[in-house]
């Protein structure tokens, strides 16, 4: 079953173990964890949780909030995406309010820092603001599916405020360490033996809609060594 997963899934051994355990509610006991080592993976695993119930969040915005539907989706289907893409992506869309994800989160009892940490929300005065507010939401996934973190893309023209705004590096989002649409592509590589690298979110979804699957994108970084790794 472990070699079938690093075979099908493309994990690695560990993730394939730790696949398993958690699909089976197995223990794993870690042997020879230092505690600052075990601070960092429960950060870990409390940021993969936020930005699971982000996803979920801003994809409802997008596919059943009125405003959502009428700004959000609206654009991308100028942009000549159907709704099956959008979906398979978990694209979404974060409203213009400012504070909807901040108190939507806090009322579901997330920690303050962390969703700080998260680069989903903006402290100011004491109260927390939505940092992507008004934009088309990319989650970008790890190896195994999990979210890493996120895109934002504005949709107003707005000379001041930045096209692109992206996760700031954390626990789980090292950008020199993360290719865009890997997790989706994983088995077209795999099957073509080639992988085409593109600059952008809009490139990796466009041209899976297009039926090319074998595709990443670098994010508008530089190819680093950790990137071909995961090629």
């Amino acid at each position: 079953s472990i070699s079938f997963l690093m075979e099908h899934e493309k994990y690695s051994y560990v993730e394939s173990l730790r696949w398993l355990a958690n699909r089976y509610n197995v223990e794993v006991e870690e042997t020879e964890v230092s505690e600052e080592v075990k601070q960092q993976q429960q950060v870990a695993d409390s940021l993969y949780v936020i930005n699971n119930f982000a996803q979920k969040y801003f994809s409802e915005q997008l596919m059943e909030d009125q405003r959502g539907r009428d700004i959000g989706l609206s654009y991308l289907k100028e942009r000549g995406f159907r709704e099956d893409i959008i979906q398979k992506f978990q694209i979404g869309y974060c409203l213009e309010e400012r504070d909807a994800f901040a108190r939507k989160a806090v009322a579901n009892q997330f920690n303050r820092e962390l969703l700080q940490r998260s680069g989903l929300v903006v402290e100011r005065d004491n109260t927390l603001y939505d940092n992507y507010r008004g934009r088309i939401i990319f989650p970008v996934h790890n190896q195994s599916g999990k979210i890493l973190g996120f895109g934002a893309r504005i949709i107003a023209k707005n000379d001041r405020a930045p096209k692109y705004i992206n996760t700031p590096e954390n626990e789980i989002y090292v950008k020199s360490k993360i290719l865009y649409g890997s997790y989706f592509a994983r088995q077209a590589i795999d099957k073509a033996d080639e992988c085409l690298l593109v600059e952008g979110y809009t490139d990796v979804v466009s041209l899976h809609q297009a039926g090319i699957e074998n595709v990443v994108a670098s994010g508008g970084t530089s190819l680093t060594p950790d990137q071909l790794r995961l090629i």
